[in-house]
């Protein structure tokens, strides 16, 4: 059908008149306009007397431009932007048909004038005239309407036609009519919220605009003129309408054929789903608004909204979904708190452990801003055990080595207590740590120095320790747990990886390369992450021992996915905080659940946090090989005295359903009890326990993974001697 069978049927689906403007007042200011065309030189210099200083469009032609996060394959995370989503794009990446498009319908002369076109301006008046509408090509050139979107509003003015004629004059004798073109259609609005064609492109078709065929060009060719009443999203047909028109507009000037005219015009759009060109914009979200936060702070904070940053970061888009399935499936359904945020909330951060790149990030539920990964300080609990014996480890030390479990109290009367309120004869520092004991912990860290415990885990990137004053972390409850500000899942992760890295501090990172809108590198980090040694690879060889066994046949049982595995559940007074911090070689994840005001979460790491790690880690390293920690052939005979205790500890386990979590050690803080010393202060026995079989329902996948956990860890120690 052709345009003006198009008008003749279809004429209501042209967009709404504005109140007309009286035939001599058009007259008269096309006359002006023309005038200023004839005396450019002097109108200038009359209209800037007028007016005050012009814009210079030499500098001031590069609008706002949204930004782009991308994943370590290059895959597009979000796109990030202020009060105008546009992606700048390049003529030579935008089609010819596209660009014949927007001549055809909006400036024909657009190669023959110099920015203003007294015969366009005399052919709109005259179609006003005739048609009351100029549905096809308006008065304005091409560049008078650039110079009207970058500098101008869009009041109907003679002294806004001036100024739209004089600085359309500007930029013609500044720029090539290929940057003028280029501009124009980075510049222009598209409805939907969408500026510049290649975010117009995906919006309405999901794809860039390079790869738009004849029907798809004429579309959004057709879309300036009224961007919401011609929205194929709001109306088809009027869409339909309008693009029809530019097809006819192209046909009469040669462009193309009346023939493709009409067989695009039949040709199905393949529009979008509204809204589904939106990325990704709920996976994620907690890592982008942290992206977003670590470039402001280095920048400022338009950089990332209006520069077109290309921001290449370090997470792994699968991963990530894999991540927020395990947390959104295994979290319980919980119920919503006053400010109607869902209460347990859960955290997870993953680290490729050779490289410190943060893979995947879940900062809680989704419901907030509040990222539980980054922001987050929270009591440890039996977590926190592992530096407690990595400092003995590292004073030479053996895994073999007899603590004693008796009762014991410290000055203050502090009495610490097991799991259970349990105590015994001595016990290794192996089945201490593997059976989360608390006595012999404490009584190990009296014998090496807490100080020494305190240095060792802020050497492994722990960054919130009190080291001095009233209420200093260098006490004894610090052991198992119990710290004056607690810890970040970050730094948890980031500590825990140094035992993946056989004792290298890689500091983790979220963002490999930025680049700016023109392709310029602002930053690389793409090489070899930088690694230093902070504890001794020998005794983290056998502390990665021990939480393999802790894993295999400890309160870590429920993590286990079938692949060599260390780590280590934390759980605190009354069940507030529950963690788990687990690795293999090449990954550390750490897991936290909990209430948002520490009350009562009534989980243990054992319980859902292991879950989530198991649940996420068998997904996420899926397609990797797996592979087994290295331990050096000078400590392997070593590990024969402890395979029988531990053998021994198995069979007399294997008769009980489960490992109870034994981990439940800590205090919170240690801010109210002034009156007495340190420990006494920090520790009133902070144990809990699992929840009876009556309150927590394992499903079958748990089951069997402890039983499965159960099965390996009669054989991980003869493995490991065996190497």
């Amino acid at each position: 059908m052709k345009n003006s069978e198009i008008h003749a049927v279809h004429s209501h689906y042209r967009r709404p008149q504005r109140k007309k403007t009286p035939l001599w007042k058009k007259l008269f200011m096309a006359l002006v306009v023309i005038m200023v065309i004839c005396v450019a030189g002097a109108g200038a210099g009359f209209l800037l007397s007028i007016t005050g200083t012009l814009p210079d469009v030499s500098q001031t032609l590069s609008p706002a431009a949204s930004s782009q996060i991308y994943d370590c394959k290059g895959r597009l995370i979000t796109t990030v932007h202020a009060e105008q989503n546009r992606l700048p794009v390049k003529l030579s990446e935008t089609p010819k048909e596209l660009q014949n498009a927007f001549i055809a319908a909006e400036d024909i002369r657009f190669y023959k004038h110099h920015g203003i076109d007294p015969i366009g301006i005399a052919r709109a008046v005259v179609s006003n005239i005739r048609h009351r509408d100029a549905t096809g090509q308006g008065g304005s050139t091409i560049t008078q309407q650039l110079a009207r979107n970058a500098f101008l509003t869009q009041e109907q003015t003679l002294k806004r036609k001036l100024l739209e004629a004089v600085l359309a004059v500007e930029i013609e004798n500044k720029y090539t009519k290929a940057e003028i073109l280029e501009m124009y259609m980075n510049q222009i609005y598209f409805g939907q919220g969408a500026y510049g064609v290649q975010t117009a492109s995906h919006v309405y078709f999901g794809k860039d605009v390079k790869d738009l065929n004849l029907a798809q060009c004429a579309m959004l060719a057709g879309l300036p003129n009224s961007p919401n009443y011609y929205s194929p999203f709001h109306n088809l047909q009027a869409a339909k309408y309008r693009q029809g028109v530019v097809l006819d507009q192209m046909a009469k000037y040669g462009y193309i054929t009346q023939e493709q005219a009409d067989e695009a015009k039949a040709q199905d759009l393949g529009l979008v789903k509204p809204g589904s060109n939106q990325d990704n914009n709920k996976v994620a979200s907690y890592f982008v608004n942290y992206v977003v936060q670590q470039v402001s702070d280095k920048y400022d904070s338009s950089a990332i909204y209006k520069e077109g940053l290309k921001i290449y970061t370090t997470l792994d888009l699968d991963m990530q979904k894999d991540a927020e399935n395990a947390v959104n499936k295994d979290l319980p359904k919980g119920t919503k708190n006053a400010k109607g945020i869902t209460q347990p909330q859960g955290a997870l951060l993953a680290i490729e452990t050779k490289t410190g790149d943060v893979k995947a990030m879940v900062g809680g539920r989704g419901e907030d801003q509040f990222n539980r990964a980054t922001q987050m300080y929270r009591q440890p609990g039996s977590a926190f055990k592992p530096f407690t014996y990595v400092t003995a480890l590292e004073k030479g030390m053996s895994p073999n080595m007899m603590l004693d479990n008796s009762a014991v109290s410290f000055a203050g009367g502090w009495s610490p207590k097991n799991y259970g309120h349990t105590t015994g004869g001595p016990v290794t520092m192996t089945e201490a740590l593997v059976k989360s004991m608390n006595i012999p912990t404490i009584n190990l860290a009296n014998k090496v120095g807490m100080s020494n415990v305190i240095k060792t885990a802020e050497k492994c990137g722990i960054t919130s320790l009190v080291d001095s004053g009233k209420y200093s972390d260098n006490n004894l409850s610090a052991s198992i747990g119990g710290l004056s500000k607690g810890v970040s899942l970050w730094d948890m992760a980031q500590a825990y990886s140094v035992f993946a890295n056989n004792g290298q501090l890689i500091k983790p990172r979220v963002i490999l390369k930025i680049e700016d809108r023109n392709g310029n590198i602002l930053e690389d980090h793409t090489g070899e992450s930088d690694a230093e040694q902070v504890l001794d690879a020998n005794a983290v060889a056998r502390l990665n021992v021990m939480l393999q066994q802790a894993v295999m046949r400890g309160t870590g049982r429920n993590a286990y996915f079938g692949r060599p595995l260390a780590g280590k559940t934390g759980t605190t007074n009354g069940a507030h905080d529950a963690w788990f911090v687990g690795y293999t070689p090449n990954m550390v994840t750490a897991v936290w659940i909990g209430d948002d005001t520490s009350t009562n979460a009534g989980y243990t790491g054992g319980t859902i946090p292991a879950a989530i790690f198991r649940d996420f880690m068998s997904q996420a390293t899926a397609s990797q090989s797996a592979s087994s920690f290295n331990i050096p052939a000078s400590i392997q005979g070593e590990l024969a005295k402890a395979q029988n205790e531990a053998k021994a500890a198995d069979q007399q386990a294997q008769g009980d359903e489960a490992v109870p979590d034994q981990d439940t050690s800590t205090t919170e803080t240690n801010t109210q009890d002034s009156g007495k010393n340190s420990q006494s202060r920090n520790s009133q026995n902070r144990s809990s326990q699992d929840k009876s079989d009556s309150g927590k329902k394992h499903n079958s996948s748990q089951d069997q993974a402890r039983r499965s956990a159960a099965k390996a860890g009669k054989n991980i120690l003869d493995q490991v001697a065996g190497q």
